[in-house]
């Protein structure tokens, strides 16, 4: 498994919200209101600015989002939930959602590695990960790799100790242990 960053990942998910919201208000100097995403996404003019991904997101969770219930999502709402992702981490669907969209700046297959091991980063079993669950997972593999490719290295290169090269007879040629049977070789 590759090295990846928890904090890249969910700091590309929290961006990639913060600038749909940020659009939407643009197109909405009224307030961001789940009719106003809903128009956003339908009307065409919208399709090359607006990553549809995160403005689904901000659909489905609109309730969640607006906490005071006015209808709207104001800016500090928004900065509130995505600081509550960012302590509590993301679901498995919602890493799946919002990371498809490529704002997350990895690839898919990284995501997609993510979204495989999951189960094994979420350390707390509370069905969400987080930056710090991410990396250490990561940490843990990458060291597992190390381990793995010493370990294979030293069960390989018996022959650097032993010297398999059989043909060899001269003086010159030495594995490390000839030093003790030096006379010998003679």
């Amino acid at each position: 498994m590759s090295n990846y960053s928890g904090n890249s990942l969910l700091t590309g998910i929290y961006a990639g919200l913060t600038n749909t919201y940020s659009y939407l208000a643009q197109l909405n100097p009224d307030g961001v209101t789940l009719e106003s995403i809903s128009n956003a996404r339908t009307d065409s003019k919208n399709y090359l600015n607006l990553n549809q991904s995160f403005a689904s997101y901000l659909q489905t969770n609109f309730n969640s989002i607006d906490k005071d219930g006015d209808g709207v999502i104001g800016a500090d709402e928004l900065t509130n939930f995505t600081n509550m992702l960012s302590a509590k981490g993301v679901t498995r669907t919602e890493l799946a959602q919002l990371a498809a969209s490529g704002a997350s700046g990895l690839s898919s297959d990284m995501v997609n590695n993510i979204l495989e091991h999951f189960d094994e980063m979420d350390t707390n079993h509370d069905g969400r990960i987080t930056s710090a669950e991410i990396s250490a997972y990561s940490y843990g593999a990458s060291k597992q790799e190390k381990i793995d490719e010493f370990n294979h290295q030293r069960a390989t290169n018996m022959s650097t100790f032993y010297s398999d090269d059989s043909s060899s007879s001269s003086v010159d040629s030495y594995s490390m242990l000839s030093y003790r049977y030096k006379n010998y070789n003679k």
